[in-house]
């Protein structure tokens, strides 16, 4: 068995996520070999959790691989795979796609000569997710032909700032499920070991299962560590979380749901908070609160998609989020949503159809991205 292999690789930021980019050309088209690849590239499986074998930075928004190949869409400049790595254990999830990631993509493929774009002024990126067989629009800066980095835009969890991505997710109802309410209702009641949960299951950008803080004995306040602490909550999110995933179509059985999709977030009405920067949010300053889960963790922002999906959630009458969300956010152009990390506000265009159906005709979100690294990453294959 040769010893270290060195494959083309770019390790970018994203919004609040990392990852190792790839071009198509590259890879194995295999996808077992892939899944391979990424495993040694990030360092996983790390029983301490640490990933330190590898590029990994031992959470999920650290734990990420990308794909980008040449558009099999009509309407699109390229295509864009996500693959979701686990830091403990050897698997690889494909089901979903990673909304901060997507900021990334179109200044890749720009710096990398494989979409055209002006000298100077905006560039549009048109990409093909192909997880969810959604379509992207990625709008930003360009300085000297390449993607500008420097500007003056802001986000929750990322120090400093950068120049601003625009992203658009069309028709983003229905991405792994097929339909924007999966069961058809806009509130569910999940059981869990003989007990009721109100839910509200919601596909947009990515399937979500949202439960109430306050059912589970929380606020919608606490940090990530401290929900992490309580005893059974985790274990019971996940299992509300792969109930959920049957109630949606996900998975035949609530042992056979994937680690990625459907997500499961906590949300609750506004309230005083602490960041983990250590910065007070006032409950005036936002409209909701998440605490999501992301591959067994609880996130330390909140998944984009996520986030996503709870703006769109928000806007559809009778929902959980909407019944929660302060008074009048659900018919705002932009929610604000309180996370760990900060607040973030998502955009999203709902209307109902001729038929009474809810509709999500599109979502928005505005990210920074930056590329860290350029070269080779070294993976050493297994015996």
């Amino acid at each position: 068995m040769p010893n270290q292999r060195f494959i083309p690789a770019v390790f970018m930021r994203g919004g609040t996520s990392k990852g190792v980019f790839f071009h198509a050309r590259d890879l194995p088209a295999e996808r077992a070999a892939q899944e391979r690849i990424f495993l040694g590239v990030l360092g996983s499986p790390d029983p301490y959790g640490r990933q330190l074998d590898g590029m990994g930075g031992g959470i999920s928004s650290l734990s990420k691989a990308v794909i980008i190949g040449p558009p099999t869409h009509p309407e699109a400049d390229l295509d864009y795979t996500f693959a979701q790595v686990a830091v403990d254990r050897p698997a690889v999830d494909w089901a979903g796609n990673c909304g901060n990631l997507s900021s990334a993509v179109g200044p890749f493929a720009v710096d990398e000569g494989l979409v055209r774009a002006p000298r100077q002024g905006e560039a549009l990126v048109r990409i093909h997710q192909t997880n969810t067989r959604k379509l992207i629009h990625a709008r930003f800066p360009v300085r000297d032909g390449r993607a500008e980095v420097r500007g003056d835009f802001a986000i929750a969890g990322v120090p400093g700032t950068g120049a601003r991505v625009r992203l658009d997710f069309l028709a983003p109802g229905g991405a792994a499920s097929g339909a924007l309410l999966p069961t058809g209702r806009v509130l569910d009641a999940l059981v869990d070991e003989g007990r009721r949960y109100r839910a509200s299951l919601v596909d947009a950008s990515t399937p979500v299962v949202f439960v109430e803080a306050e059912a589970l004995g929380l606020t919608g306040a606490e940090t990530p560590e401290e929900i992490e602490a309580r005893p059974g909550v985790m274990a019971r999110l996940d299992r509300l979380r792969r109930v959920g995933a049957v109630a949606m179509g996900l998975a035949a059985s609530p042992e056979k749901a994937g680690l990625g999709v459907p997500k499961v977030a906590m949300v609750a009405a506004p309230a005083a908070y602490r960041t983990i920067g250590g910065e007070t949010i006032g409950a005036e300053a936002y409209d909701i609160a998440v605490r999501a889960v992301s591959m067994e963790r609880l996130h330390r922002a909140v998944p984009l998609t996520a986030a996503l999906c709870l703006g769109v959630a928000c806007r559809i009458e009778g929902t959980l989020p909407n019944l929660l969300a302060r008074r009048g956010a659900g018919a705002a152009e932009e929610v604000r949503i309180g996370n760990p990390s900060g607040v973030l506000a998502a955009g999203a265009e709902v209307r109902r159809g001729a038929d009474g159906a809810w509709v999500a005709e599109s979502a928005l979100m505005f990210r920074t991205a930056r590329r860290l690294m350029q070269g080779e990453v070294a993976w050493l294959p297994p015996e």
